[in-house]
């Protein structure tokens, strides 16, 4: 992510944290969460070539944006069991991290896909650590969660869904229930 992006990126992070009742459906306690899918440094983030070139790999066919959201895992919490977000649809998800983060601050551990034999095995998890600007993007059927944010440093992050298009109208049928308002129509081709 380009450096001169961070400051405007954490300022509408920040500015998308709300109360509870924001959101459709209440999330995760240990959280806090942000509502960013209208900003447009935001967007055009969610649009930076190297992030779309890599979900064109992984999707190898027509896909779209499904969802954007801030997430940042409060002190003492934001630990989550491994788990797979979106089994069997091949979507693909990114986090752009906004602060350095490790395993003191609640990074996020995943399974490696050579090591991933079924049922998510904690100790096969290895925890991502870097600085702000780094974007991660993998399989959302690769096991992965997040750790818990010991040190309470900030450890804000934007996390992405990228989904095959034959999978829009699933995705549109909750995208109340997801809290999404941004337009999702864009199609993005390999």
């Amino acid at each position: 992510m380009p450096e001169a992006w961070r400051e405007a990126l954490r300022a509408a992070f920040d500015a998308g944290v709300g109360t509870g009742d924001q959101w459709a459906v209440p999330r995760g306690a240990g959280w806090r969460h942000a509502l960013v899918d209208l900003d447009p440094i935001v967007q055009r983030t969610c649009r930076l070539p190297p992030l779309l070139a890599a979900g064109a790999q992984m999707l190898a066919g027509p896909f779209f944006l499904s969802q954007v959201e801030g997430r940042e895992p409060l002190q003492g919490g934001g630990h989550q069991p491994l788990h797979r977000d979106g089994v069997g649809s091949r979507a693909v998800a990114a986090l752009v991290f906004l602060d350095a983060y490790g395993p003191d601050n609640g990074a996020t551990r995943l399974v490696p896909r050579h090591l991933d034999e079924g049922e998510p095995d904690e100790a096969a998890s290895l925890i991502a650590s870097g600085e702000a600007g780094d974007i991660l993007v993998f399989d959302a059927d690769l096991p992965h969660g997040a750790t818990r944010n010991r040190s309470g440093a900030r450890r804000r992050s934007l996390l992405l869904s990228f989904m095959p298009e034959r999978m829009r109208e699933t995705q549109e049928s909750c995208r109340a229930i997801r809290s999404v308002r941004m337009d999702t129509s864009e199609v993005f081709v390999p």
